[in-house]
């Protein structure tokens, strides 16, 4: 019985980082995007877009997304910039206002409720028939709306996503680690079956149509993948369309980031639990267990796997070596917490990296069974 709990939990603990991707690989009937090509301006050319920002003081850079934002090539004709003040109460919203002449949309919440609060009010004065949002520390090219808009003219598209490029503090565009790349090659192929479950928050793009059920309660970017499924289109991964972020500006605020943002994927999912219905959802609801569900259980597992191969190291060579690589394992990520040199070698960062967002999990999860609940916000100084 215990030999087949150990390999239950091994299964377990590697299925959503290795076994599900190989799942992806090997699934037929792949969706390919009918995307028009750039000799095909006028096939584009029919829808109007909002462009939506949500802020909650954000004096200090604002005015840079402002600019940012007026420096899109798209079709001033067919754009409007729309936004959102979550009850700023520093200069935010006054400097906001001082841009309305340049076709700046402005709207302000009553009371703070978070960032999806204040989208919706954006959303309900919105008339684009596509709206974008995008964060105020994500910058976008000029020519990103250009790019983003033929994703669109394939009628199962109801969303897409931007991909993510971290900038330095020094300015310098950071190349794809590992990690990212990996994430990206997931999301390619997500986007070809069920659809991504889960869009970049800081920068997406969705049909009017598909925001009409806009839960506060929940993260945009998976409210957004959800409605997708359940309005019968998928979203997509645009890897040509990127949006520009800095690195937080003190890096021991990464860990917090990573429990905010799990601890709202936890609270979105608990609220639509019906997404895992496969029988209604299909590969979407597939995806979702094994990208989100088995991903949050990993440390559980591992943490399992690691008693039960202690109880079973009695058994045999194998049984020893798996203990012992174990150890080994999370040796090295507790040496490289421990010595920032030792953390910069390739492969002991990734070991890292992965330690570190397993116990943002459990410490997420925690949070979740003991009742804490994130809406509000406060972005992290970059």
């Amino acid at each position: 019985m215990i030999t087949v709990l150990f390999w239950l939990l091994a299964i377990c603990s590697v299925y959503s980082y290795f076994i599900y991707p190989l799942i992806l690989k090997l699934l037929p009937n792949k969706k390919a995007l009918l995307v028009v090509g750039e000799s095909e301006p006028e096939k584009v050319k029919s829808y109007r877009y909002t462009l939506i920002v949500a802020a909650f003081n954000e004096e200090k850079r604002i005015e840079q997304k402002l600019q940012n934002m007026l420096e899109l090539t798209f079709d001033s004709d067919r754009l409007e910039f729309i936004v959102a003040s979550d009850c700023s109460d520093d200069g935010t919203d006054d400097i906001v206002k001082s841009y309305q002449e340049k076709g700046i949309g402005f709207v302000r919440a009553t009371e703070r409720l978070g960032k999806e609060n204040a989208q919706l009010l954006a959303i309900k004065q919105a008339k684009g028939d596509i709206l974008v949002f995008s964060d105020v520390a994500t910058i976008m090219e000029p020519d990103a709306l250009n790019k983003l808009e033929r994703y669109f003219t394939d009628s199962s598209v109801g969303a897409v996503s931007s991909e993510d490029r971290f900038v330095s503090q020094q300015g310098e565009v950071a190349g794809e680690g590992a990690y990212l790349k990996y994430e990206m090659w997931l999301r390619k192929q997500e986007s070809q079956l069920g659809g991504l479950i889960g869009l970049s928050g800081s920068f997406f793009a969705a049909r009017k149509q598909v925001c009409e059920y806009w839960d506060t309660q929940m993260c945009s970017d998976f409210n957004t993948a959800f409605n997708c499924a359940r309005g019968g289109y998928r979203s997509v991964s645009a890897p040509d369309v990127l949006g520009f972020y800095k690195d937080l500006a003190d890096p021991s605020k990464e860990y917090a980031r990573k429990v905010r943002t799990v601890l709202r994927g936890m609270t979105g999912l608990a609220r639509h639990k019906e997404v895992l219905n496969f029988s209604k959802y299909g590969l979407f609801a597939f995806q979702v267990f094994s990208h989100k569900l088995m991903r949050w259980g990993v440390p559980w597992f591992l943490m399992a796997l690691l008693i039960v191969s202690v109880l079973m190291a009695d058994n045999g060579w194998f049984y020893q070596l798996a203990l012992l690589g174990q150890i080994l394992f999370y040796g090295v990520a507790l040496f490289a917490h421990l010595s920032e040199r030792f953390r910069s070698i390739g492969p002991v960062k990734l070991v890292y990296f992965f330690v570190q967002v397993n116990i943002a999990l459990i410490d997420s999860a925690i949070k979740y069974f003991s009742g804490t609940r994130m809406t509000t916000w406060k972005p992290s100084a970059r």
